[in-house]
């Protein structure tokens, strides 16, 4: 009987120790540091003026797809379209949902270095797995740019953001929280169109497709998850 049992008895103790194998990864996996699961995101070449400064590392690439929205308004040189906020949703290489990108108030501003106003409208990032947030606004000393050996002509600026606001999702989510800055690359389309050119156009709304890629950078110190 021993010897007839034996065979049953290893085969149940090696789908036990397979088990307790994948539990233990899947522990593992789960209570690795941020820096170990860090994914590697590839950056395309792009202008000067709008590269982030050393110490960020970029974690994380959104493929955008929305609009551009203007309204015709009077400017100081007579008519134009003036963008009033971008409606997006950021997705990675599986389309899966990441985030949805628009405009609104920046609930809770930085600390430092500069504290932004709170309530002001900026261009903000919400995390679709948290809800968690980021406000953002273009830097004083970088120039969007629509370089032609870059950015597609008739397509919008590519541009860099600082992040001046940041929260937390309801329930602690901060996939998002860490953002320091955030660059949008690889446009097509959005511009605004051309037919705002008097009076009786003001007020006139252009919601004009585009897409975009938005890179996420934070600090490069590995403590900060993708």
């Amino acid at each position: 009987m021993k010897n007839f049992n034996a065979p049953k008895n290893q085969t149940t103790r090696r789908i036990l120790l397979a088990a307790s194998t994948a539990a233990l990864a899947v522990v593992f996996t789960v209570s690795l540091p941020r820096q170990a699961q860090a994914q590697h995101v590839d950056v395309p070449p792009m202008p000067a003026t709008i590269q982030v400064e050393a110490g960020n590392t970029a974690f994380l690439v959104g493929r955008a797809t929305g609009s551009q929205n203007y309204v015709c308004l009077p400017t100081s040189t007579g008519f134009g379209y003036v963008l009033f906020t971008p409606e997006a949703t950021l997705f990675n290489d599986d389309m899966d949902q990441l985030i949805t990108h628009f405009n609104s108030p920046n609930r809770n501003p930085n600390p430092s270095p500069t504290p932004d106003v709170k309530g002001t409208i900026r261009a903000t990032w919400e995390s679709s797995r948290d809800t968690s947030t980021i406000w953002a606004k273009a830097i004083a000393s970088a120039t969007d740019s629509t370089d032609p050996n870059f950015v597609e002509k008739g397509s919008i600026a590519w541009v860099l953001l600082e992040v001046v606001g940041h929260m937390d999702g309801p329930t602690g989510g901060d996939r998002l929280s860490d953002t320091t800055f955030v660059q949008r690359l690889l446009t097509h389309g959005g511009s605004a169109p051309s037919d705002c050119t008097s009076s009786t156009d003001v007020g006139k709304r252009a919601f004009v497709p585009y897409t975009a890629d938005y890179f996420f950078y934070h600090k490069s110190d590995g403590d900060n998850e993708p």
